[in-house]
């Protein structure tokens, strides 16, 4: 009866034409769905989408309006949008010549990562490339092409993060002097007791309305990222 049932190293190994097994390939992508989240929050412009969004509101006085849960998913499907043309590319050059017997599943994950690092190299500082080329005690390369995803990734985080808080800053600035004014006006004319952030709060966001502040904050982070 055990004579028939197979090994688990043959069920779980290549196919003679070089694929994957089907087990296998479960495997593999249970494997990346445990990491899916920490993956787009971290190597898509999803991380600087929210950012934005995040010191958008701050900045506006809103407390909980947007809430989490719609900032989120703005950011995902903003992030989707940016992504699907990669996504599909990776899935053309990666997963289908898999799927066909054309190479092994290791040069499948070298030839579908190379989309992903041309859209990372794209929004990476070369002083943060420096910087963990350094920390990783690794050659300098002589092409972007050679540099390692251990080196892009986390050159192209601390990239985005710094564009996410540049862009929040600037964000900041008219309703901070629309906070200033308001809170001068009302010192002056002796108001003590109500606090400046509640006379504030409806002239930024009447001015954000104004001015049509979602298209021109989406606007501008597409416009940035495409």
């Amino acid at each position: 009866m055990w004579k028939l049932l197979p090994s688990s190293s043959t069920a779980l190994s290549a196919t003679p034409g070089g694929t994957l097994s089907p087990p296998m390939q479960i495997i593999i992508l249970l494997t990346m769905m445990t990491f899916l989240p920490a993956v787009i929050m971290a190597i898509t412009p999803f991380l600087r989408i929210s950012i934005v969004l995040h010191f958008l509101r701050q900045a506006l006085g809103t407390q909980t309006a947007p809430s989490n849960q719609v900032l989120i998913g703005i950011a995902m499907f903003l992030t989707l949008l940016i992504m699907q043309p990669i996504a599909i590319e990776m899935y053309q050059k990666g997963w289908e010549p898999v799927e066909r017997g054309e190479m092994t599943w290791q040069d499948g994950f070298d030839e579908g990562a190379k989309p992903l690092r041309t859209f990372l190299l794209r929004f990476t500082r070369e002083k943060d490339i420096a910087l963990f080329v350094e920390l990783s005690h690794q050659e300098k390369p002589r092409t972007a092409a050679d540099l390692p995803m251990i080196v892009v990734i986390p050159a192209y985080i601390l990239s985005e993060l710094k564009a996410g808080f540049q862009i929040g800053a600037v964000l900041y600035m008219p309703f901070l002097v629309i906070d200033i004014v308001v809170a001068s006006v009302t010192l002056s004319v002796g108001m003590m007791q109500l606090p400046p952030v509640m006379i504030s709060a409806p002239f930024k966001i009447l001015l954000f309305v104004l001015v049509d502040g979602w298209n021109l904050v989406i606007g501008s982070l597409m416009k940035g990222l495409t």
